[in-house]
């Protein structure tokens, strides 16, 4: 994902006087979510797509729907807080108040949402036309009935078992078709893609709390047992202590935290490397001719290889975010004995 960002930002430091790129700034600057969509920058001139902005007044008690550009008296973007909105009280205080603006996370979230439903609407008119005789569908059609295979069979069913997998199956193919093309849109490097969605900590929250929700609402008696009275000898779960019902119970949150946590951190890392390879091409520029020339030929290979990576990764961290959903699932019907 090559973004414009990084050179508008050394096109103004240069204009302001052989201002330094600041790679951390700029790198931060693209993670983060915004209120505008910014495609490019020329001339000194920023073509953006400004979102809708809905916040509601903690002073008077108002809704407000606005744009970034023209927020009401008393509201401003408070750089120190990533650019969120802050309204300044009567009293001179700062509060946040209540924000449910379009953002270009959300958009982005829409957008895949679209993609998918026509993605699957448009394979199930295919289905609705033929029966179950005729020929195995080829193309687009059959390369997407493989993926949904391959998850269904061989992840799914397999990781929860026969006997329990139908009612989460529609979930955990809604979350990995979700997280994998989220991943490949957010590749693109102008709109409309390039958002950094599972690289945004509340995104992974809300999947990992559905995945949790999931385990424990509908778990068996028998996944209880085993954390408030596991068979292990009496003084390991009642006397004097009851350390492993504690340790078991502890669990029930970690693992929808590591889910959270793994898918964050290896989107949000992908983006950042690809970012600084992007800017090292700028930075080198400004160092002199010689290593312009050097650093463009090294980043443009890592830029290269990072994004083919990066591919790869899309569908990796899909598939491993559902595998870990579909065991804790599993585990959480296990049978009286079994292993």
């Amino acid at each position: 994902m090559i973004a414009l960002l990084p050179m508008q930002a050394y096109a103004e430091g240069e204009k302001a006087g052989g201002e330094e790129l600041d790679i951390p700034s700029i790198v931060l600057e693209h993670l983060a979510d915004a209120y505008e969509w910014h495609i490019a920058t020329y001339e000194g001139k920023h073509l953006s797509i400004s979102l809708p902005v809905i916040i509601r007044s903690s002073n008077t008690g108002e809704w407000h729907f606005c744009t970034a550009h023209s927020l009401p008296a008393n509201f401003f973007l408070n750089e120190e807080q990533h650019g969120k909105i802050y309204e300044r009280m009567p009293d001179g205080s700062v509060e946040r108040p209540i924000d449910l603006s379009i953002t270009k996370t959300v958009l982005q979230i829409w957008i895949v949402v679209v993609i998918l439903i026509v993605v699957f609407l448009s394979c199930a008119r295919w289905y609705k036309k033929h029966d179950a005789k005729s020929d195995a569908p080829g193309g687009f059609v059959g390369m997407m009935e493989m993926f949904v295979m391959m998850i269904h069979d061989d992840l799914i069913k397999s990781s929860i078992g026969e006997k329990h997998y139908k009612p989460y199956a529609p979930y955990l193919l809604t979350v990995f078709f979700f997280i994998f093309t989220t991943n490949l849109i957010g590749l693109l490097p102008i709109f409309p893609g390039g958002a950094n969605v599972t690289g945004n900590i509340n995104i992974t929250f809300f999947l990992a709390l559905c995945t949790m929700l999931a385990i424990n609402v509908f778990a068996n008696k028998e996944y209880w047992k085993e954390i408030f009275w596991p068979e292990v000898p009496l003084f390991l779960k009642a006397y004097p202590a009851p350390i492993m019902p504690v340790i078991e119970l502890f669990g029930v949150f970690t693992k929808p935290f590591a889910l959270m946590i793994r898918l964050f951190a290896n989107m949000m890392a992908g983006h950042a490397v690809i970012l600084s390879f992007t800017c090292v091409i700028f930075l080198g520029w400004s160092m002199g001719v010689g290593y312009g020339l050097g650093l463009n030929f090294f980043s443009i290979i890592m830029l290269l290889f990072m994004n083919l990576l990066e591919v790869l990764v899309a569908f990796v961290q899909a598939y491993v975010f559902t595998m870990l959903s579909a065991v804790f699932i599993g585990l959480a019907h296990k049978e009286h004995g079994e292993e």
